[in-house]
């Protein structure tokens, strides 16, 4: 993750009379959340309940930030928040990355309350995410109907009902074959547990016998 960072200077003089500098490199984005960790009344509850030994949640650095475990404290402050998304999001090394990719970025810097919910609205309402997202599945044709069906029995649908009470004969399901044409129904009594060739013997004794055999067969 790309920050800006602020450079600061710092001058000195040892005992022997030489100038000493001292480069302090500090994010510029960290060092506002710290700033307004101390305008946030909640923040200020917290961090005077942890230096009163009254919370082992939370814990305050060196210079006063609240910390959450080893990630930084983001006071509600919806700019702030805002530009932490965008640098993760839209900086030019950040790539557009999905919620989650970003989510597991951010989530070892910062913390705040419901930050997972507000990664993935920020995400979907990027426009340039929604423009190059790549379509994963094939396209749909149309729907294609039923051919209408011209004789009783030619074309029918089955379907099971299982977890039923079981009955006397321990059948605890219900096969359903209709006719397409008549709307006329088979019920017959089935196991779960049935093998395919015990249901084909069913089909050829309930079905085929009365009916002959179908010219289609729809199943959802």
């Amino acid at each position: 993750m790309v920050e800006m960072r602020k450079l600061r200077v710092g001058l000195d003089v040892n005992d022997q009379g030489a100038l000493l500098a001292t480069l302090h490199v500090r994010p510029v984005l960290v060092e506002r959340i710290v700033t307004a960790q101390f305008q946030d009344p909640l923040i200020c509850t917290l961090r005077l309940e942890v230096e009163n030994g009254d919370r082992t949640d939370y814990s305050v650095r060196n210079d006063g930030a609240l910390m959450v475990g080893t990630r930084l404290y983001v006071p509600n402050d919806q700019t702030l928040k805002r530009e932490i998304l965008e640098e993760a999001h839209s900086s030019a090394f950040a790539m557009h990355p999905g919620s989650t990719k970003m989510y597991y970025t951010l989530k070892e810097h910062y913390w705040w309350p419901f930050m997972k919910k507000e990664i993935a609205e920020y995400v979907s309402k990027c426009l340039i995410c929604q423009q190059v997202k790549a379509e994963r599945q094939k396209p749909s044709g149309l729907l294609q109907p039923l051919p209408i069906p011209e004789w009783k029995w030619e074309r029918i649908t089955m379907d099971f009902v299982f977890k039923l009470p079981r009955t006397q004969n321990k059948h605890d399901g219900v096969w359903v074959i209709v006719d397409r044409l008549t709307k006329s129904a088979h019920f017959l009594p089935v196991r779960a547990n049935y093998t395919l060739n015990k249901l084909a013997k069913i089909f050829i004794d309930e079905i085929v016998r009365l009916h002959g055999v179908p010219v289609t067969i729809v199943s959802r």
